[in-house]
């Protein structure tokens, strides 16, 4: 099957192997319905040909725009995507249909192109979360501590905005207002959850890695001939001296010191409330839109599923996330799917909608 990663450097390649996760869907009685359209090495901003399954004016996300797009398009169940800030998260949320990004390592990479791998993380595209947990089993996720949730009602929940939340649309604020007024409605306590001031630098330090990692992984294909890179990925590899030792060394170190202290924090709830998108899916190809607000959990390497249910301004679906600490895959996906049958029925938005 051609796996060209998005770019003119790969053409025509044909792998004799498949990746560890579609040997596992393949071994499993799946049927490999075919390869979908990402954009150049899940890495590049640029929007593929593919479009939102709900507007052909509208990007449908990246990087794993074709895979989110024909999931929700009824084309296929599920589809495998990649998130190194928020890949699978964005196009699920701009497509109006779930995607779940298991914990940092909980999927194994083995056959795929990295681009930064201290966070790449293999994740799921589904019109349900009860396809996700047949996933889960087929990929033996297991939490060590048994769950306790059985019903929104009486569950205590956190929301939190991120430290960005300054850039957020009217969608994601209606979106996200909305969610906190139906969890209380259905008899659940929500509060307001402060990460503190430490917690501020995690996306630029998140950021700071994606671009040193990255550079890294696309210097074979920048020596072999850069000319055929996108300009912007190229100028990435270019300038990767740029980032200070300090810088460097700032980011790994800064992010393992608050993951334990996230998990600690998340525990205290069955899950946590966040935005995955600024607002509705951009109008136009040419940019997938912003991934800023799913880098957070990216870096932190908690799992984190998009939730449909919600509309914006232009008739399209906006979703919000549900986070839990890490390794706890099992425990989010089933509260994932008490909260989802809330926000379908009630947010304004389902998997069968269509915009026109």
């Amino acid at each position: 099957m051609p796996t060209e990663h998005g770019s003119t450097i790969y053409k025509n390649d044909h792998p004799v192997i498949d990746a560890g996760s579609v040997m596992v869907f393949r071994q499993a009685g799946c049927l490999i319905f075919g390869k979908t359209t990402t954009t150049e090495f899940a890495t590049s901003f640029k929007g593929p040909a593919t479009r939102n399954a709900h507007s052909s004016a509208h990007t449908p996300g990246g990087s794993s725009a074709g895979s989110a797009a024909a999931v929700a398009d009824f084309q296929i169940p599920i589809a495998l995507g990649s998130q190194t800030i928020g890949s699978i998260v964005r196009p699920a949320a701009f497509n109006g249909i779930y995607g779940f990004k298991p914990t940092w390592g909980a999927i194994t990479r083995e056959g795929q192109k990295f681009c930064a791998p201290t966070v790449d993380t293999i994740g799921f595209f589904s019109r349900s979360v009860s396809d996700f947990e047949i996933i889960a089993d087929l990929f033996a996720l297991h939490d060590d501590e048994k769950g306790t949730f059985q019903d929104i009602k009486g569950s205590k929940f956190a929301v939190y905005r991120t430290s960005k939340w300054d850039l957020a649309g009217d969608g994601t604020i209606e979106a996200m207002d909305k969610a906190v007024k139906l969890l209380r409605a259905h008899g659940a306590e929500v509060e307001e959850l402060d990460l503190g001031p430490d917690f501020d630098q995690v996306i630029d330090w998140h950021l700071t890695l994606v671009r040193l990692e990255g550079a890294t992984s696309l210097w074979p294909e920048y020596y072999q001939d850069k000319d055929k890179l996108d300009p912007v990925l190229a100028k990435g590899v270019e300038e990767k001296h740029k980032i200070s030792r300090k810088a460097q060394l700032d980011a790994y170190d800064g992010l393992a010191a608050l993951r334990p202290r996230f998990d600690k924090m998340a525990d205290k709830y069955v899950a946590v409330l966040v935005p995955s998108v600024f607002d509705e899916a951009p109008e136009g190809l040419g940019n997938t839109g912003s991934p800023v607000f799913a880098a957070t959990w990216t870096a932190l390497h908690t799992p984190v599923v998009n939730i449909p249910g919600f509309r914006g301004k232009s008739n399209l679906p906006v979703g919000v996330s549900l986070v839990s600490a890490r390794l706890r895959d099992r425990h989010l996906l089933k509260v994932s799917e008490a909260v989802g049958h809330i926000f379908e029925a009630e947010g304004g938005w389902n998997k069968q909608s269509r915009s026109g």
